[in-house]
C-alpha cells in the first residue's frame, strides 16, 4: 500500500492518533515558522535582528525536522493541515489591536506570548517522541534530546523579549 494514499482510518488505531496528532504538530509548526520569520522581519535592523533571525531559521528546522520524523515513522504529512497553519498566521495580523492602518505597540507583546506558546507546545511534542523512540529505532532519540534542549533555549529567549516588550509597554523601564 502507497504511505501517501493511505489514510488514518487505514492504519492501526494508534498509528492513526500519531499521524493526526504529528500533523497537528505540524499545523501548529508552520504557524510557528511564518510567525517567526515575521517576528524577525519586525526587529531588523534592531539590536535584536542577528537572535531573532537565528530563532527564525531554527524555527524552520524544527518544521523541517518534525517531517522528517513524520517521514521516519511512515505518518504521511497532511497537507491542508499545514495549509491551515499558514492560513491562521496571515488572518492572525488581522486581529483588532486599537490601531487601523499601522502596527499596534501591543503586537510584539502578543507574538513573543504566541511564539512562546507555540515553543512549549513544541517541546511538548519532542517528548512525546522521546517515549515512542523507546520502543521504535526509527527515531533519533539524541536528535530528539537536541530538539527538545534547542526549545527550551528558545523559550528563553523568547521570555527575555517577552519580558522586556511588556516592560515597555506598560512604562517600566
Amino acid at each position: 500500500m502507497d504511505v501517501s494514499q493511505t489514510t488514518e482510518t487505514d492504519v492501526r488505531p494508534e498509528a492513526a492518533l500519531l499521524g493526526i496528532y504529528l500533523n497537528d504538530h505540524l499545523t501548529g509548526a508552520t504557524f510557528g515558522t511564518e510567525l517567526a520569520s515575521r517576528i524577525a522581519r519586525t526587529y531588523r535592523g534592531s539590536k535584536d535582528a542577528q537572535a531573532l533571525a537565528d530563532f527564525a531559521a531554527e524555527v524552520a528546522g524544527d518544521r523541517a525536522a518534525l517531517i522528517e520524523m513524520m517521514a521516519a515513522l511512515g505518518v504521511p504529512v497532511r497537507q491542508y493541515k499545514a495549509l491551515l497553519g499558514w492560513v491562521a498566521e496571515k488572518a492572525g495580523r488581522l486581529k483588532p489591536n486599537g490601531r487601523l492602518l499601522d502596527r499596534s505597540p501591543l503586537s510584539g507583546l502578543v507574538e513573543f506570548e504566541a511564539m512562546r506558546l507555540g515553543v512549549e507546545g513544541k517541546g511538548a511534542c519532542w517528548r512525546t517522541l522521546q517515549t515512542l523512540a523507546d520502543r521504535d529505532d526509527r527515531l533519533d532519540r539524541g536528535r530528539l534530546e537536541d530538539l527538545l534542549a534547542r526549545a527550551d533555549r528558545q523559550a528563553d529567549l523568547l521570555e527575555g523579549f517577552r519580558v522586556r516588550v511588556a516592560a515597555e509597554l506598560v512604562g517600566v523601564d
